[in-house]
């Protein structure tokens, strides 16, 4: 469980833009909150200049485009802070790396610092309101705090950690927080499920009817087709589900003569996904009702019905041949993971072994200059920002153990060829992931159903 906030940094009155933005980085990578320093990382910088690196990208920026910086904003920083207790500070510190190189997508510097000083781990992620190129900026939009807060929580879930289901705001409920996002209404999920009939391409407007029953929706036939399900205590009509949803539109869709334009989608778990079993005893031990009871106990009835047609389906009803099928899918999506991830890492080495390489470039005739000044501290005022970078290009150079420099056209190559390789593993990614969690359920209902057989059993030899 992670909350997020976005902060844009402007510069303060009376200060300069290098002081400002020193005096963030410094706060944030307090020695006192991130261990000595050890909890920093950072990407296309180095955590110890990231300040005079940033402010040396502005300065490019304004060389090449011509505009002025002067009262904009300067940095960004995310707050990410973890449920006590979840999470370890390099777990921290990982996560937020992730977010920030998922959220920005490698254009902008940025560094994490995991302060561990407090209960709550939480990280001060800080990036370069400039892009790497020098070329942009990045934009505060409406609803990046939003965006923002969705990644951090599909990191969270993709690391096996909780998210924040109900949080409040101030005095906005979640809804209100996210956006006005408000649940998906009854005619929302009629929408929905229209969509998916259609998307199937049937035969005739009968054979889209169908489609619609399979769905969960009985049909209301008369002078206006409505459908209705077992949540709804009114049937909805075709013609009040807004444009494109109306009798005649359909059938043109259906007969090919216009094209279906679906609206926003929604979830429509309660009709169609599986999920775990209920565990009927806990519920009954929690005091509810003997209603609420009888109706968990057809649920689950629906469950395993749907688990053993599921099994069914695709021949795997020999619990060794699911087993083995769950582990080779879950196989396949960690070599994915590892595969996308490494490429992702490389991607960063070459992203940032091209900046050093850039501002090694720049700055050699200054740095050959102050060493030809014999170190003068006049000099070195003058020109602060430059040597800073030459020397943290050389020290990243030697940790790196690079000795001859490749050439920014070999690592442009290199960095597409892995861009187009990641690009090309997500959407197999997905399907694998989508198809192991779906397999995953279905075995746990298969082990519930056995366990409570096993459970059974026990009592009649008793």
């Amino acid at each position: 469980m992670a909350t997020t906030r976005i902060i844009s940094m402007h510069v303060n009155q009376g200060k300069t833009v290098a002081k400002c933005l020193a005096d963030r980085t410094e706060y944030a990578k307090n020695p006192e909150k991130t261990r000595g320093g050890e909890m920093v990382s950072s990407y296309s910088c180095d955590a110890k200049t990231a300040d005079a690196e940033f402010l040396f990208a502005k300065r490019q920026y304004h060389t090449l485009t011509g505009r002025a910086y002067k009262n904009d904003v300067i940095a960004y920083q995310i707050r990410q802070s973890f449920k006590s207790g979840e999470v370890t500070p390099e777990e921290a510190n990982r996560l937020g790396y992730e977010l920030a190189m998922r959220f920005l997508k490698g254009k902008h510097a940025f560094i994490v610092a995991t302060h561990c000083d407090k209960k709550h781990v939480h990280n001060h992620i800080i990036f370069n309101s400039t892009t790497l190129d020098c070329q942009g900026k990045f934009r505060d939009f409406l609803g990046s705090g939003k965006a923002v807060a969705r990644l951090s929580d599909l990191v969270c879930m993709e690391h096996h950690l909780s998210v924040i289901e109900n949080p409040q705001r101030g005095n906005h409920s979640y809804n209100k927080w996210l956006g006005k996002q408000t649940t998906p209404s009854h005619r929302d999920l009629v929408r929905t499920a229209i969509d998916g009939a259609l998307a199937k391409k049937p035969a005739d407007f009968n054979a889209f009817l169908q489609l619609m029953m399979e769905a969960g929706y009985s049909v209301k036939r008369g002078a206006h087709i409505a459908f209705r399900c077992d949540a709804q205590k009114q049937s909805i009509r075709l013609r009040s589900l807004g444009v494109g949803y109306s009798e005649d539109e359909l059938r043109a869709v259906i007969a090919g003569e216009r094209a279906h334009m679906p609206r926003k989608k929604y979830s429509v778990t309660v009709l169609q996904k599986s999920s775990l079993l209920i565990d009927v005893e806990a519920k009954m031990r929690a005091g509810q009702g003997r209603g609420y009871q009888n109706w968990a106990k057809v649920f689950n009835l629906k469950q395993m019905a749907q688990t053993m047609a599921y099994l069914q389906e695709h021949h795997l009803l020999d619990y060794a041949e699911l087993t083995q099928k769950v582990e080779d899918d879950s196989s396949r999506y960690n070599h994915l993971s590892t595969t996308i991830r490494g490429a992702e890492k490389r991607m960063a080495e070459i992203a940032a072994l091209k900046t050093h390489i850039i501002n090694y470039s720049k700055t050699r005739d200054v740095y050959a200059a102050y060493r030809k000044a014999g170190y003068s501290k006049k000099y070195l005022a003058e020109h602060e920002v430059e040597i800073i970078l030459h020397k943290a290009a050389k020290k990243a150079f030697d940790d790196l153990g690079v000795k001859k420099l490749p050439t920014i056209k070999n690592l442009q190559a290199e960095y597409v060829e892995l861009l187009s390789t990641k690009k090309a593993a997500y959407a197999e990614y997905r399907a694998a992931r989508d198809e192991m969690k779906e397999l995953l359920v279905h075995r746990a209902n298969v082990d519930r159903i056995l366990e409570n057989g096993k459970v059974e059993a026990n009592k009649i030899e008793r």
